[in-house]
């Protein structure tokens, strides 16, 4: 992965981008806002008691726009488990490995800030 500052319209934001494995580069997998909007962080969600060991987390601040996985359904790497609205675009954030669902940590409507546990897998 690397890191970036790019400015756009007087706005900075730090990017991390991660290279596939062509050498090209994917879409990024997390930005921050904007420096010069201060927001207020979201409180932090406490794991569910069946939490599994495999961590889906946020990329990047947001609003959880849907959720597309439900605890015990069987997802692949890359299965979408919810879409998030990140700077008025809608990020999936996928399933980092193969596993089942163990618990979903976050509802539609929710804001996340970036990092915060959205579900697990086992």
């Amino acid at each position: 992965m690397k890191n970036y500052t790019i400015t756009v319209n007087g706005n900075v934001y730090d990017v991390t981008v991660e290279e596939n494995g062509a050498g090209q580069a994917a879409a990024p997998v997390a930005a921050s806002a904007p420096r010069k909007a201060a927001a207020a962080p979201a409180p932090k969600k406490a794991a569910s008691a069946g939490a599994g060991s495999i961590k889906v987390e946020a990329g990047a601040a947001g609003k959880v726009l849907s959720i597309e996985a439900n605890v015990g359904d069987t997802l692949k790497a890359g299965d979408t488990v919810l879409v998030l609205e990140v700077m008025k675009m809608e990020t999936p954030v996928v399933a980092p490995k193969d596993g089942t669902v163990a618990s979903i940590d976050a509802k539609a409507g929710d804001m996340v800030e970036a990092g915060a546990l959205l579900a697990t897998l086992n």
